[in-house]
């Protein structure tokens, strides 16, 4: 690490403190208030998002834009691939994906992702398949990809939730970025739980829809502290709702489908 041998000169009595990730400062009211306590323990942080540098700076906090984890998945899946410089675009196989879970031609597929922890899975995931309940009968060749996340937990919970899902569905394990970007490829729209995916979705130019919920005292603790309208980061750091969200008490079946369709 380049700053390393500054510090150690620096600082000869004990080791840098580096810090990778900042805290969500810009999201909340007062945020910046966090980053001067960081400052006390905290030597160097790196940032993921560039707008998060400058503003640690001013708040006495060295900090460095490293840039944001899922652009590496990018640059490595699509090395090789030409002589042209890395296009910040994810490609999937259709086709491989279709021929491997033989998905009928003329079918519609969505991909699900409803999340990484058991319990915001358990929250979001019967919204989805009332959603697609809904959907079914504007597609009746209706698909869904549910991309489970690698956790134990989550992995059962969906499995056994799928014996009662309402249309045939794939579940795509997590843990392989090839077939989550041939699953993305196959896709006609993605709705997924707010998170990093929403990054990805966008870097594989498929139309997504965000949708949150959380436990009321939580939404509630949201509507009061935070400060931008948005929650999914591309909607975040352009400014604008490039992104349709159904965030809170708005995330219904009904305005999901109608979003989606």
């Amino acid at each position: 690490m380049i700053f390393a041998a500054r510090y150690s000169h620096e600082r000869l009595n004990g080791p840098a403190h580096f810090h990778y990730v900042a805290p969500s400062f810009w999201a909340w009211k007062g945020g910046e208030a966090r980053l001067k306590n960081l400052a006390a323990f905290v030597d160097h942080i790196l940032c993921i998002l560039p707008n998060e540098e400058a503003i640690c700076r001013l708040n006495g906090l060295a900090a460095t834009f490293v840039g944001h984890p899922v652009v590496e998945d990018c640059l490595e899946l699509n090395l090789g691939k030409g002589p042209e410089p890395c296009e910040l675009k994810m490609e999937g196989n259709s086709e491989d994906f279709k021929n491997k879970y033989s998905v009928p031609s003329g079918a519609t597929v969505i991909s699900l992702l409803p999340g990484s922890r058991l319990q915001e899975v358990a929250r979001m995931l019967p919204i989805f398949a009332k959603t697609v309940e809904l959907l079914k009968d504007s597609f009746p060749e209706l698909i869904t990809v549910i991309h489970v996340a690698p956790n134990r937990h989550v992995e059962n919970y969906i499995t056994g939730l799928i014996q009662k899902w309402p249309v045939p569905s794939i579940l795509v394990p997590g843990g392989s970025s090839n077939l989550k970007y041939d699953a993305f490829s196959a896709s006609r729209v993605a709705l997924c739980t707010s998170g990093t995916v929403a990054v990805e979705l966008q870097l594989a130019r498929l139309p997504c829809v965000v949708a949150y919920r959380a436990h009321f005292l939580t939404e509630w603790f949201i509507r009061y502290k935070a400060k931008i309208p948005y929650i999914s980061l591309p909607n975040i750091l352009l400014d604008s709702p490039i992104i349709p969200e159904a965030l809170l008490q708005a995330c219904t079946p009904d305005t999901l489908t109608h979003l989606l369709m």
